[in-house]
């Protein structure tokens, strides 16, 4: 690997770390195109493992932000955290459809000729 290639790599992860990972944003601040990143990202495991550090940085932003917002008492946050973290303490969003009663999910239309006339239809529920 040459030296601009390198030093491009240097600059490229410091962008990625004031964009919090956002690449088209740190590819535009350093002058590259994103076929470029995804080739360093592809080839280079030390770029790699560096870039997706810098992802798993901006989530921890994310959830400290989060947090932040469960703390201050905003339901919304608290109800978004029950949904996605307590899953296994059964909070979790079911949907229930009351004008179902039967259980049908579909319709299948049946015809044993090629050309269907209403008079031949069949109606499957399954």
């Amino acid at each position: 690997m040459n030296k601009n290639e390198q030093l491009k790599k240097e600059q490229l992860l410091k962008a990625l770390e004031k964009s919090l990972g956002i690449v088209s944003t740190a590819c535009k601040n350093v002058g590259i195109s994103r076929t470029t990143y995804y080739k360093y990202y592809a080839d280079d495991k030390d770029f790699k493992r560096s870039v997706d550090d810098i992802s798993e940085l901006a989530i921890d932003c994310a959830e400290s932000k989060l947090f932040e917002l469960i703390k201050s008492g905003n339901i919304t946050a608290t109800i978004f955290y029950l949904k996605t973290k307590g899953k296994k303490r059964g909070y979790i969003e079911k949907q229930e459809n009351s004008d179902n009663s039967n259980n049908i999910t579909g319709i299948r239309l049946i015809s044993d000729q090629k050309v269907v006339e209403d008079k031949n239809l069949k109606v499957e529920f399954v």
